[in-house]
């Protein structure tokens, strides 16, 4: 066992999960990502694999098929998974959120009809605030349904979705309008049931190609089109209009914590490739892991995934544990993700001119690492909400 990034006081279940997703990345993601990555093709002998070992089902209450594990235990897997090719871990982190979001606040209807099937992995869950008009200011949403008798009318754009084109429900936040003086309250979170697909896959509703990115390929991202697309009003998640912004917001929070767990696992696995190339490479008649300077950047690693890594542990605990994690989530997925970034690049630097070798793993690393300072939002909304948080903590008494 490894000595960075352990976790303490774990149960048997929980740990014997963790190997086994250890076992299964080190054999089945790790020899075939870099190929897979560069060819950008969709993992689906992997995903079939997370099926096999029931991964889609990890959170879901155990009454609807799954096995009801903690958020602690899901960012330990989303740790792991991402050590091995974080496009993998895409592939189920909008998938848990929904499902999150579903057990939280969806209505008796629609837990007992969708959360089994989640659970399978015969339905997979997409999750979509974003437009192209709009980065983090939710309130600027423009995308909108309006009522049309027991149904709504859906018309607008919405971007980047993880899973669009794979998935086959969605998690939308649309604007309804209530007559709320909040913006806030005149958001809807609706739950858009599709066929998976490209193109006009719904009438009202298409899925554009796919993407292309920098980096997190394999994994599929999408716009989603609503051209008056008629949704019935049971889709609304909870069954009432105007909460969409809480419980999506409740549901970022989570996804923070896995943006953390993704950054987590690549600094691990940047850490493990460097650690290991400094006690190979040889120069001036030692390995270049004897040399101060390389032992020096090894030690800050080293430290630096330390401390992400128990960051990310209290923000999952403190949700496990039913208490507001708004500002331990902004600072594990702050630090986490600034972090992942510098022990990548130091790894980099390490292997000198064979980490800019597509032949090298840490080529990939270096283009996977900086979608983590956006993704979930920025490293300066982080600031903002960790900032805010503090300063109504710390407000002076008059």
């Amino acid at each position: 066992m490894a000595r960075l990034a352990q976790t303490a006081g774990l149960t048997d279940v929980q740990q014997e999960i963790l190997a086994t997703v250890r076992q299964f990345v080190d054999k089945e993601i790790i020899p075939h990502a870099t190929k897979l990555e560069h060819e950008d093709a969709y993992p689906q002998d992997i995903v079939d694999g997370m099926k096999e070992m029931g991964l889609f089902g990890l959170t879901i209450p155990e009454e609807y098929g799954g096995l009801g594990e903690s958020l602690l235990t899901y960012a330990l897997v989303v740790e792991q998974i991402a050590r091995g090719w974080m496009s993998v871990s895409g592939v189920i982190n909008t998938h848990f959120i929904v499902a999150y979001m579903l057990a939280q606040h969806g209505t008796d209807e629609q837990k007992q009809r969708l959360l089994p099937q989640m659970a399978t992995g015969q339905v997979r869950g997409a999750f979509s605030m974003s437009e192209p008009g709009l980065g983090s200011d939710v309130a600027a949403i423009t995308t909108r349904a309006v009522p049309d008798g027991d149904a709504y009318v859906i018309d607008g754009q919405k971007m980047w979705l993880t899973n669009g084109s794979t998935s086959t429900l969605i998690a939308t936040l649309v604007r309804t309008e209530l007559g709320e003086s909040s913006p806030y309250r005149n958001l809807t979170a609706f739950l858009v049931e599709k066929p998976a697909g490209l193109g006009e896959v719904s009438p009202g509703l298409t899925i554009p190609g796919r993407l292309d990115k920098m980096g997190y390929k394999g994994v599929d991202s999408t716009e989603a089109i609503f051209d008056g697309y008629r949704i019935p009003a049971t889709a609304i998640l909870g069954g009432e209009p105007g909460r969409g912004f809480y419980q999506m917001m409740d549901g970022v929070e989570v996804g923070r914590v896995n943006v953390a767990a993704r950054a987590c696992g690549i600094s691990i696995r940047a850490f493990e490739l460097a650690i290991a190339y400094a006690q190979q490479r040889e120069t001036f008649g030692k390995p270049i892991a004897e040399h101060q300077a390389i032992a020096f950047k090894l030690a800050e690693m080293g430290t630096k995934i330390e401390a992400a890594h128990m960051l990310m542990v209290n923000a999952a605990r403190l949700k496990d544990a039913g208490e507001r994690n708004d500002v331990e989530a902004g600072m594990a997925k702050l630090l986490a993700s600034e972090y992942c970034v510098e022990v990548t690049q130091d790894s980099f630097r390490i292997h000198g001119g064979y980490g800019y070798s597509k032949e090298y793993e840490i080529e990939r690393l270096m283009r996977e690492a900086p979608f983590l300072l956006i993704g979930e939002g920025t490293s300066e909304i982080q600031k903002m909400i960790i900032s805010r948080g503090l300063l109504k903590e710390y407000a002076l008494k008059r």
